[in-house]
């Protein structure tokens, strides 16, 4: 079966002055699928989805977005993309119905395209109210509607549960997977590694301005292998714990005095979870618990790019 790709890019470059933003980034991402792009903060990601979007031109390389060439045919591809950044931008002194009205005429859509948008986010009660007074998963979701009015072909997703709480996040993240299964493609930057595991078919992970890693969450979780984790009884014991673990895995420990944890990756088949806790209690540490488990992908960042943590 022949792949149909949404967003295709090759060699993708670009400078600003001495600054490389990009140097040669390959993207291939299907139609219909939820393609993650992570990296820390100077990776390129940013410049990557300003280029897709048609915001700065590439110096060099090629890009096809729904089919469109980005410097070509830029404004082809805006007719075939939506952008939802990382803060709502809806009117709050506009109702949420004014506020999907105003952006259907914007947009030449027909005004029942805004109801249906409006039903479809459980928006219909809160729909005469001003969106000010909107709670922040609320207003997302709006902010959400708003992008879809004109039915892209792709939507560009920044940061887009950032400081929401978890019902609201939840709701979010219901409504992308609700898009990627009735055929729009979705290309996420986020923070939240967790997000990105629970909705990406695929992740990117930039580092210097190019994919560095590619894969499926758990492929990119099969690179490093597995992940141990002991708790102690007391914090006392943190450090004896670690040199233990330190020795047997060849991996620097991540100690965690508060949750009196501390982990290391895996990397050697043969090492089980009796041999572990055999050392440990040869070591005269005191574990309250032990187990082996897959990495998560916060774990999986720091091993592949050294950092603690993504930004957008």
């Amino acid at each position: 079966m022949t792949t149909t790709y949404a967003v295709l890019s090759e060699g993708l470059c670009k400078r600003y002055g001495e600054v490389h933003a990009l140097r040669g980034l390959d993207l291939a991402v299907p139609e219909g699928s939820v393609c993650a792009v992570l990296g820390p903060n100077g990776a390129g990601k940013t410049t990557a989805v300003r280029v897709l979007t048609t915001l700065v031109a590439p110096d060099a390389g090629s890009a096809l977005v729904a089919g469109h060439d980005v410097v070509r045919d830029p404004a082809g591809v805006r007719s075939r993309i939506a952008v939802t950044g990382q803060y709502a931008s809806v009117d709050g002194d506009l109702t949420g119905a004014e506020n999907l009205r105003l952006f259907a005429r914007l947009l030449r859509v027909p005004r029942s395209r805004a109801g249906e948008l409006l039903e479809e986010f459980g928006l219909t009660e809160a729909a005469g109210r001003p969106a000010r007074t909107y709670s922040g998963g609320m207003r997302r979701r709006l902010d959400l509607a708003a992008s879809l009015l004109a039915r892209p072909a792709v939507l560009f997703l920044d940061e887009p549960t950032t400081g929401l709480d978890p019902r609201s996040r939840n709701g979010i993240w219901d409504a992308v997977r609700g898009l990627a299964s009735q055929g729009t493609t979705v290309v996420l930057t986020t923070q939240y590694l967790e997000e990105a595991d629970q909705l990406a078919d695929d992740i990117v992970l930039v580092e210097d301005g190019r994919a560095a890693h590619r894969g499926t969450p758990a492929e990119l979780k099969a690179l490093i292998g597995g992940w141990a984790e002991v708790v102690v009884a007391g914090p006392g014991p943190l450090d004896a714990a670690a040199a233990v673990l330190d020795r047997l895995t060849g991996n620097a420990p991540v100690l965690d005095a508060e949750r009196r944890t501390v982990g290391a990756l895996i990397t050697d088949p043969t090492l089980t979870l009796p041999r572990i806790v055999r050392e440990l209690d040869a070591a005269g540490v005191p574990v309250v618990d032990a187990s082996l488990r897959p990495p998560t992908l916060d774990e999986v960042f720091l091993r592949l790019t050294g950092r603690t943590e993504a930004a957008a």
